[in-house]
């Protein structure tokens, strides 16, 4: 059966019509549909409508008009003190922008209406820094924030006939302006991802052209993998272009820049698979149809068990109920699906049209092919030395000394598992920024001379009832409060007040978002005190940092249930494709202890080499779900290969050479898509080198660790009992005893 679906997509007369099929659905859908880049939602919200910091958010906007918004905070900075010219500047900006709003354009301050020494009264303290908010509407797309933005900096730049937003914020005699502030922070940050989706693809391509190379020393097979990953991109991106502008899902930027990493790494090593399978056959098979069905035969089943593994472990994201998480399950899931079908499809027909040639100038044959070439050019035929290979040399170790090779890996492995309990983690959005990005810069101006939580003011709204309560004395006493604003009753209600809580610390930083119930703590207890019912129903505590300390929560509550579910997911596909407990669970149980070793390591690299404080809440799930999916491919590979062997030969035999069989490929598609989830530590973006170091570790902790030397040796010392107990097959002695 498995040979017929072959000769379909990979036959004489077949493989043309399976190029053609790729090459007219990339086309048709490229041009009917659009790209995914072209619907990618930079501002999707990550935090549930329901999210208590959400609905405070709301509140604020429907009971306090003019209150709520999008802030840019535009920072005034000259180390020496800001000059009456530059205040005069300032006024002017002030002037200009509300006689000619910006887009979606709020509330600002009239500072041109005001007298100067008013005007210095909104400087800090030392005089050397004013912050001017500009408010944008709630809904504001980045893109319209940026435009804005673009249109400050230039009105300034005419105005002051300079360029203060290429000055050095600590340039002691010239002026220097920078945007932050959320508006600022947004639109820094897409344009971060922007930028890093072409340079991210360009390095993506070249390593893996640069070691496909190295690894087969062949053009033509270096490009095949690359143009199947190429065709499955062309595929998915306008498929998920199309979901994304029905409303079906949301993409953004990130999750596009690690699927496109995603596909380059796991797509090739899918490849590699069919291709190293495609390869012994031509050695023992002269008929290059009969060689490609047969390795059809041996590679598919693994590559599909494998490709479903990955699929649905990234579909579980569905499960979460924070948007970042939630936005991944189907573009990745899609593009693996989409990759899986092209290598047991596309590529296998590119090999069928092109042949022995693919491996050109190596070219592999048949043992009486070489004779008949060797006699052709009038030279004796000399059978060549079986080579040594490191995979045989490993086989025979680990079947030789188990227990040593088990004890060893495992310490290993369990000491750098153990430092993974030292992380600390950050919900700091300004941490995963690079230090010279604008906002960033602004942002620091601000912390040195005011309060830092100037930045991001926390907003408490309480429902008084008409009652006297002491909130503002109970919130200003909170640690880290560094003042209180005046409070502000509601047009719409007067006894909703608001007050504007201003902290002394960073307020994107865990310590800021640890005070967020007590502030929720001090209000009620003021409302209690004033005799008001349901006091903890009438506390409402909306902001940037309330908004973190829900993704915390949100966060926690994925990992709780996500984990769990993709292990569970995983158990059920090992169990119905090895039909053994046994296998399943210490297959499961290695490629865990290798994600807590890789994040252990990840940490010790990140911490005390990079001078990393803490690491981003998200990376641990981000991690683990590429980790655990994308290491049982590895071990689905290697364990295939001992399966089907154990039917003609011994145990240890069939182990020995499952090892050095599987060792090459796995070898080569382990450092291929380390290599690519290596890439993403050269973007400037924190969250995505933390992201892929720790995968990329992770990874190759699986293909020199795990795969070679714990699978096979524990393996090894089960001996029958791998196979329990539904595999009864593998269980009884070969009727055929090869010897190795």
């Amino acid at each position: 059966m498995i040979e017929k679906i072959a000769g379909m997509v990979a036959g004489r007369r077949t493989r043309w019509i399976t190029v053609a099929v790729w090459i007219i659905l990339a086309a048709l859908l490229s041009v009917f549909l659009p790209a995914v880049g072209e619907k990618e939602q930079s501002n999707a919200p990550n935090l549930k409508a329901d999210s208590p910091s959400i609905i405070a958010d709301q509140l604020i906007k429907e009971k306090f008009p003019g209150s709520s918004g999008i802030p840019a905070l535009v920072v005034w900075h000259r180390e020496g003190g800001l000059s009456d010219s530059d205040y005069s500047l300032i006024q002017q900006t002030a002037q200009h922008i509300i006689e000619n709003p910006l887009k979606a354009q709020g509330e600002v301050i009239p500072l041109h209406q005001m007298p100067l020494p008013a005007v210095k009264a909104f400087a800090s303290e030392d005089g050397t820094t004013l912050v001017q908010p500009i408010s944008f509407g709630e809904q504001t797309e980045t893109e319209v924030l940026k435009e804005n933005i673009e249109e400050i900096k230039m009105l300034i730049e005419e105005a002051s006939g300079e360029k203060p937003f290429e000055t050095a914020v600590d340039d002691a005699s010239e002026l220097s302006v920078r945007v932050t502030g959320p508006a600022g922070i947004s639109v820094d940050a897409t344009d971060l991802f922007k930028g890093a989706d072409v340079s991210l693809l360009i390095a993506t391509v070249l390593i893996v052209l640069v070691l496909l190379l190295l690894i087969y020393r062949s053009p033509i097979l270096a490009i095949i993998p690359l143009i199947g990953v190429g065709f499955a991109y062309a595929v998915t991106s306008p498929l998920l272009g199309w979901m994304a502008g029905e409303g079906w899902i949301t993409v953004d930027a990130q999750a596009i820049s690690i699927m496109t990493v995603l596909l380059f790494g796991a797509g090739t090593d899918y490849c590699l698979f069919f291709i190293s399978h495609f390869r012994q056959e031509l050695t023992r098979e002269s008929d290059k149809l009969k060689a490609l069905k047969r390795s059809f035969k041996d590679a598919s089943g693994a590559i599909a068990m494998s490709g479903f593994t990955v699929v649905l472990s990234l579909l579980a994201l569905l499960a979460a109920q924070y948007g970042a998480y939630d936005r991944f399950a189907v573009p990745f899931s899609l593009s693996i699906l989409i990759m899986g079908i092209a290598s047991l499809t596309l590529v296998p027909a590119m090999l069928s049209i092109i042949g022995r040639a693919s491996f050109f100038p190596f070219i592999p044959r048949t043992e009486f092919m070489e004779q008949v070439r060797a006699g052709e050019k009038g030279k004796a035929y000399r059978k060549p030395a079986p080579e040594k290979k490191l995979g045989s040399k490993i086989g025979n170790l680990v079947i030789a000394k188990p227990w040593t090779v088990v004890i060893t890996s495992v310490f290993i492995l369990g000491i750098l598992a153990g430092f993974s309990s030292q992380i600390k983690f950050t919900y700091d959005l300004l941490s995963s920024f690079p230090e010279d990005m604008p906002s960033r810069e602004g942002f620091k101006v601000i912390s040195e001379t005011y309060a830092p939580g100037d930045l991001a003011p926390i907003t408490v709204v309480a429902q008084t009832e008409g009652t006297v309560a002491d909130l503002l004395e109970k919130l200003a006493a909170v640690p880290l409060v560094d003042h209180v604003g005046e409070p502000k009753a509601s047009s719409v209600d007067p006894n909703l007040i608001s007050y504007s809580v201003i902290l002394s610390k960073n307020p994107y930083s865990q310590e800021a978002m640890d005070t967020i119930p007590l502030l929720q703590e001090a209000a009620v207890e003021s409302l209690e005190s004033a005799k008001v019912t349901d006091a903890e129903q009438k506390v409402w505590i909306g902001g940037q940092t309330a908004a973190q300390y829900d993704a915390k929560a949100l966060t926690d509550r994925d990992n709780i249930v996500i984990i769990p579910l993709v292990i569970g997911l995983i158990m059920v596909l090992l169990l119905a494709y090895l039909r053994s407990v046994t296998a399943t669970l210490y297959l499961i149980g290695t490629v865990l202890l290798s994600y807590a070793a890789a994040l252990g390591l990840g940490w010790v690299i990140l911490h005390y080499f990079m001078g990393v404080e803490a690491i981003q809440g998200a990376i641990p799930l981000y991690s683990f779900v590429f980790l655990i999916a994308l290491g049982e491919d590895y071990n689905i590979f290697m364990i295939s290969s001992i399966w089907q062997k154990r039917k003609t030969m011994p145990l240890k035999q069939a182990i020995r050479e499952g090892v050095s069989e599987t060792g090459g490929v796995i070898t080569s598609a382990g450092l291929i898509l380390a290599a690519t989830f290596a890439v993403l530590a050269s973007l400037p973006i924190q969250v995505l080198v933390q992201f892929g170091l720790i995968t990329a570790i992770g990874v190759l902790m699986d293909t020199f660790i795990v795969r070679p030397f714990l699978v096979p040796a524990i393996t090894t010392l089960l001996g029958k009992k791998a196979f329990w107990p539904a595999n009864t097959e593998l269980m009884e002695e070969p009727k055929q005893t090869l010897k190795g």
